[in-house]
């Protein structure tokens, strides 16, 4: 038994003394030369516009690090240091060489300009920096630099994403490594929805705005109608993200999702449409808009009457966004149950998230029907005491641009594996049928009388029917408490062309300090100017504002269309004769826009998609 201890206990010290001699040997020894290189285990993966342009992709930079143990002159060292790198000073370099850290490695500067490379490389060589070496490291480069940046968002130090597409998409650029190898395994590429030259004569418009109104801030939106799809996301002030540790917080803040605010008379389209789906009013009902709107609730508690800046007498549901009405919209509001009236607000997606992967995004402010006070219903018909952000109102607008149901934004196309295979690909996302079909044509035509005649005729385009509101809301005051005199938002939202919206654009000017406020006379020009560039895109018409599509990709022959389990069918494919056979036979009413074969359809298809007696099937053909 004795023996055996002694066996144990020599084996035991032998082993902790090579286990100590390792370590020492490890803390000891000089990092490896200089010229041997460490790959990452991961490359990020490029971000590319929906035509593949690439707009963020992997780089490899130099970093200049010490081994402490072989820093022979820390003072010398840190005077030859401090002259070569940019930003870096000789305290700096010293203490970081003298300190008493709890590791022998550290970096001295990561990714430095290849130019201090060079320098840095010669003096290695020349003997005169002992200690340091030059370790290759993987970095982002944004070959566009600030276009479409706030989408984009940039990556840190140790290349992770920090804001923008960069931060949500990160496990997905840069997957967990599944492998022991030592080769480099390669992230996946993010297709975004922006058209780069779509995106690129946006911000020009958008910095010219800027500059000409002394604004704040201006964003503009530019969505695909029919899909959801940014086709391009501005928001000025901008940053280039290859440096974006140079802009302040503002301008790198993603303000089309976070930034909150009042919105003003666009609002009345949302408000006029919800009155009309609930049947408060009809588009043939007038109010008497003279006088302004000061009911005896108003009078009884001392609430400041509702006024226009003109007087516009006898208005109906259309003339009242046309003159853009307060008064107008305030007398229809007492139609309508204020709960009715805010679930109404819900289902256009106002108080709530949109879901788009950028960080940061606002949900707005639209209070519960029992926090509103007496001047809030009629208040928040004409865009106050409500908070929207710039992506809720372009969302909220593709509900007259598909009969009456709202689509989920898109800013990501797809998702492509290293060897070109489609992971994930976004399509057109549903989520709710809002308004009926004909309100959703209704209040969209009206809009087209409002650039016709109203706040939006400096948006008119010859031949072209565009579809538009304006805005103008001030701005409160923090100080007092009250509406600033002197600060406004302006802005206009269109959607076209009118008869088959292709197009919804959405202008944000935001304090202008220049010679007009109005969103009719600072956003309507702009959105002229930018249809005038997107009708040539876009292939739209002029004169008959419609596009023919051809496609090879038809069904000539198809089975009858049916549901023997009671369900929805997929009527993918099907001409307009088999589907409204299937809608009479199974007693379902039909909106149908379009001619040829089925491309899209509402409900979707699938098992748990019940028919039920009388419903409404939304469907597209080309």
């Amino acid at each position: 038994m004795e023996k055996r201890f002694k066996v144990f206990f020599t084996l035991l010290i032998a082993t902790s003394l090579t286990i100590l001699g390792r370590y020492g040997y490890l803390m000891l020894t000089p990092s490896p030369d200089s010229s041997s290189v460490s790959f990452p285990e991961v490359e990020r993966g490029p971000i590319l516009d929906r035509n593949g342009r690439l707009l963020a992709l992997q780089t490899e930079l130099n970093s200049v690090e010490a081994w402490l143990p072989s820093v022979e002159s820390p003072e010398s060292v840190a005077r030859l240091l401090s002259q070569i790198l940019s930003g870096v000073t000789y305290e700096t370099v010293y203490n970081q060489l003298t300190g008493t850290g709890p590791s022998n490695f550290l970096y001295i500067k990561r990714k430095i300009s290849p130019t201090e490379t060079s320098e840095i490389k010669k003096l290695i060589g020349e003997g005169k920096l002992k200690g340091i070496s030059i370790r290759p490291e993987y970095g982002r480069n944004y070959p566009e630099k600030e276009l479409a940046s706030h989408v984009i968002g940039y990556t840190g130090t140790d290349n992770v994403g920090l804001e923008g597409i960069e931060y949500k998409f990160n496990s997905i650029l840069s997957p967990p490594v599944i492998s022991s190898s030592r080769d480099i395994q390669y992230g996946n590429q993010v297709y975004l929805t922006i058209d780069s030259n779509i995106q690129y004569i946006t911000e020009k418009i958008a910095r010219k705005a800027y500059v000409e109104n002394k604004a704040e801030k201006v964003m503009i939106l530019v969505m695909e109608a029919k899909t959801g799809d940014l086709l391009s996301y501005v928001s000025v002030p901008s940053f280039d993200p290859n440096n974006f540790q140079q802009y302040s917080r503002q301008e790198r803040e993603n303000q089309p999702v976070s930034y909150a605010y009042e919105p003003g008379s666009v609002f009345k389209i949302f408000s006029v449409a919800s009155f009309l789906e609930l049947g408060g009013i009809t588009t043939e009902d007038t109010f008497d808009t003279t006088g302004g709107y000061n009911p005896e609730f108003f009078k009884k508690n001392k609430i400041t009457p509702i006024t226009d800046l003109g007087s516009y007498g006898v208005l109906n549901a259309e003339k009242t966004l046309v003159y853009s009405s307060n008064v107008g919209v305030s007398y229809m509001s007492e139609t309508v149950d204020s709960r009715d009236y805010y679930n109404m607000l819900k289902n256009f997606g106002f108080g709530q998230t949109t879901g788009i992967p950028l960080n940061g995004e606002s949900s707005g402010i639209l209070f519960e029907p029992e926090k509103w006070s007496l001047r809030t219903k009629p208040t928040i018909s004409f865009g106050q005491e409500i908070g929207v952000s710039a992506i809720q109102v372009i969302t909220a607008a593709t509900v007259f641009a598909n009969s009456g149901i709202l689509l989920k934004p898109h800013i990501v196309k797809k998702v492509v594996a290293p060897d070109g295979t489609v992971i994930k690909e976004y399509g057109k996302e549903p989520v709710r049928e809002v308004l009926s079909p004909e309100v959703a044509d209704s209040v969209l035509h009206m809009m087209q009388k409002v650039t016709e005649e109203g706040t939006a005729r400096r948006a008119r385009i010859e031949g072209f029917n565009i579809s538009a509101k304006t805005g103008t809301a001030q701005i409160p005051d923090k100080e007092t408490g009250k509406y600033s005199t002197t600060e406004y938002l302006g802005s206009i939202l269109a959607i076209f062309p009118t008869e088959d919206p292709e197009i919804i654009v959405y202008i944000v000017i935001d304090r202008p300090m220049g010679d007009y406020t109005y969103g009719g006379r600072i956003g309507s020009p702009l959105v002229k100017e930018l249809a005038e560039e997107l009708i040539p895109i876009m292939g739209l018409d002029l004169k008959t504002t419609q596009t023919f599509i051809h496609t090879t990709n038809l069904r000539l022959t198809k089975p009858e269309l049916n549901s023997p389990d009671g369900s929805m069918p997929d009527m993918t494919g099907y001409s307009k004769r088999a589907v409204l056979d299937f809608l009479k036979k199974h007693n379902l009413q039909g909106n149908l826009k379009g001619e040829g074969w089925v491309v899209f359809q509402f409900p979707p298809p699938g098992p748990d998609r019940e028919i039920k007696d009388g419903m409404t099937v939304y469907v597209e053909f080309k």
